[in-house]
């Protein structure tokens, strides 16, 4: 069975549906069939890379530098044997949860020994890493050849000329056209020139405790309780709600049963990306692209109605969640919690999936599911100012969160001489078959490329049809649905954010409420606009909403 989301509009039940058959979102992209399972049939490189070490276990540093050394023949075609003796690199990106450097580090170790070159290391977390790259800019004091980096920056690195353009060999050796629709351009480029090589799409999807769900005597319970609908997991946001408060003082197993689990701590404007979350269907309307600022003058929507609704959803939610969540951050939710068998749901990226099975972290084997985020029963009109119920149902707007982290070289590099070298570290790590390994085993990735999207690929490798099926449309039906969340490549963006969550912490802290909180967000976003040219921002938001 198949959908297709280009054509049709699916929701999110159906999608649920998929998880238990044989759903596979990834046909919306036209990806091979039977003439891709022939060339499985003999032992492609993509086939011996995902063996390694195969589901159940998580990557040793030696399995990752085996894995570099299988995927070293593309730089073959472009670089000769030593060509960058004598080079040095310097890499600044991120170290997430021991994932993002601490992989590429082994990855190009068959690389480095290759060609000759060698690479300096900056590892930031995942707080911290905009605000090093704002420093950079601000002062002009670049000090790194390339930059992993988010595609929401672009406006800031690309915009002020810091990155040097892709040439025509990279572009050819990592195969840009297998991007997934989401990646291709204008994501990635300025005025015509590419400069990214994507590692990484990203959206939000909803993970869920498919044995909570399916429990029976919780069901009786809530049946009991006078549930409105079937038990079962959540559609929408406001059933969210009901759940969570449902499941607070139950226990299943003998453990602690909790429902959603809420980000609430700054997290250097990623924190920003979960209360979006619980946003988007409330305030992404299906008529308008713009839901963070009115397009004709950058005045924010931060503080309207749907906004302020998610920001209450989350205070009323906090007394039934897990003690200090006040204080949680993303890591903590989706891998200190979630995966260690705390919560019910949790809105994440899809790292969280290729954890369950791979990941030293994990004890909830066989005990997740995945969607598309839940919906609202009504969705907030920016242009009347009003409530709507859509005839068509709920309204779901999922969280196309960032985009996707890419490799960047900088002008630097070129400078110095060192942008081919440079060049070759981006095409290594966003060589194609590399791109499914990396979204199968804890990497920080998801899939980003059509290719990926092979069901027969991760059933290989020993993962459970139902949970691949289940994953893989999650990620599809995010990146692709007619109504999902795209946030503007402008300058600034991450100070909008950043903004934005110091406001939210205290209103989650109980010192404001919720629309105090939103207010002081919008009027930090005015002055951000404000600071960085209103008529040059609203150019650049109306170029990004196209």
């Amino acid at each position: 069975m198949s959908h297709r989301i280009l054509r049709t509009s699916v929701d999110r039940r159906t999608v649920l549906k998929a998880a238990t058959g044989a759903a596979a979102g990834f046909y919306a992209w036209g990806v091979p069939g039977k003439s891709y399972q022939r060339a499985l049939a003999q032992e492609s490189v993509i086939q011996q890379i995902l063996a390694i070490p195969g589901a159940g276990s998580e990557p040793t540093e030696a399995d990752m530098q085996r894995v570099g050394e299988l995927i070293l023949e593309p730089t073959k075609a472009n670089v000769q044997p030593g060509e960058f003796q004598g080079q040095r690199l310097t890499f600044l990106g991120l170290n997430n949860a021991g994932k993002h450097n601490l992989v590429f580090r082994p990855l190009l170790a068959a690389w480095q020994e290759y060609t000759g070159a060698e690479i300096e290391w900056i590892d930031l977390p995942q707080a911290e890493i905009f605000p090093r790259i704002q420093q950079s800019i601000a002062s002009g004091t670049v000090d790194f050849d390339i930059l992993e980096g988010g595609a929401p920056w672009e406006g800031d690195i690309l915009g002020k000329g810091l990155a040097a353009p892709m040439p025509d060999w990279v572009a050819e050796q990592i195969d840009m056209s297998d991007y997934v629709r989401l990646l291709q351009a204008p994501v990635g480029t300025w005025n015509g020139e590419t400069y990214r090589v994507s590692i990484d799409a990203d959206a939000h999807n909803f993970n869920f405790r498919s044995d909570i769900f399916a429990n029976e005597e919780l069901g009786a319970e809530w049946t009991a309780g006078g549930g409105s609908q079937e038990w079962g997991v959540p559609q929408t946001w406001q059933q969210v709600q009901v759940v969570t408060r449902f499941l607070n003082g139950k226990q299943l197993d003998g453990e602690d049963l909790y429902g959603i689990l809420d980000v609430c701590a700054p997290g250097g404007g990623f924190s920003w990306y979960f209360f979006a979350s619980r946003a988007t269907a409330y305030a992404k309307h299906p008529d308008n692209k713009a839901w963070l600022f009115d397009p004709t003058n950058m005045t924010p929507y931060v503080n309207n109605e749907a906004f302020v609704r998610a920001a209450q959803d989350i205070i009323d939610a906090l007394p039934y969640e897990p003690a200090d969540q006040v204080n949680a951050d993303l890591n903590r939710t989706g891998f200190e919690q979630f995966l260690a068998g705390i919560g019910s749901m949790v809105h994440w990226w899809g790292d969280v999936g290729s954890f369950v099975y791979t990941s030293d972290l994990s004890v909830v084997q066989d005990k997740v599911m995945f969607s598309i985020l839940p919906g609202s029963d009504d969705v907030y009109n920016n242009t009347t100012s009003a409530w709507e119920t859509l005839p068509s149902g709920p309204n779901f707007a999922p969280n196309e969160a960032y985009i996707g982290w890419g490799l960047y070289v900088m002008q630097r590099a070129v400078e110095s001489g060192v942008d081919k070298a440079a060049w070759s570290v981006a095409a290594h790590l966003g060589n194609k078959d590399l791109g499914t390994w990396m979204a199968f085993y804890p990497s920080g990735f998801q899939p980003y490329r059509n290719s990926s999207f092979a069901e027969e690929l991760w059933a290989g490798a020993g993962l459970p049809p139902e949970f691949i099926s289940s994953y893989l449309s999650s990620q599809a039906d995010s990146y692709n649905h007619p109504n999902g969340a795209i946030e503007p490549r402008i300058p600034g963006i991450f100070q909008y954010y950043v903004a934005a969550e110091t406001e939210l912490a205290r209103a989650f802290a109980g010192e404001v409420s919720a629309q105090e909180a939103l207010d002081a967000a919008a009027a930090a976003w005015e002055q951000i606009t404000d600071d960085l040219g209103r008529e040059s921002q609203i150019e650049l938001y109306n170029a990004a909403l196209g």
